[in-house]
């Protein structure tokens, strides 16, 4: 198991089938931001307090949450094996291809032919994808297995409702 994670960096051309996500599209470095109201207050969530009326400014949330459009995708997750991080069937992935996967890393990556997210394992020249669900196996990586990362999930949208 001893292989080198930029063996596994995602080459352009590449297409995978689409296991537990769904691909939604790249970020769009040159639409018009959308700005809305960011209050100074913060809000409780424990015994509630008054809330000021003051209103800090403005929040670009892709601002927010996309730093290099160039270099970013949206993914929708489909199952259940990242609910230890927070990660629930439907929610919304925001990944960046640009970033150095790390040991410890939310990736998204491509396994014999079809795209995962799992937590990347990567200790003493051994390297796996791990759920975050204990009903699900670790993906043991090696020099002959065929995984390619394609990015680093930076954000993750829950819906409520």
């Amino acid at each position: 198991m001893n292989a080198s994670l930029s063996t596994f960096i995602r080459k352009p051309g590449r297409a995978a089938s689409l296991a537990n996500v769904v691909v939604l599209g790249q970020a769009d470095a040159a639409a018009k931001r959308l700005y809305l109201p960011l209050f100074l207050s913060r809000i409780s969530a424990g015994f509630p307090s008054p809330a000021d009326d003051y209103m800090e400014g403005t929040l670009s949330l892709d601002e927010h949450f996309v730093t290099r459009p160039e270099a970013t995708f949206f993914l929708r997750v489909q199952g259940d094996s990242m609910i230890g991080v927070g990660i629930h069937d439907g929610d919304l992935l925001i990944v960046d291809k640009s970033l150095e996967p790390r040991h410890g890393s939310i990736v998204i990556a491509e396994v014999h032919g079809e795209l995962t997210v799992k937590k990347l394992y990567r200790k003493n020249g051994e390297i796996a994808l791990l759920a975050e669900n204990p009903a699900y196996r670790a993906i043991p990586v090696s020099e002959e297995s065929q995984l390619v990362v394609w990015g680093v999930v930076t954000s993750v949208v829950h819906a409520l409702r």
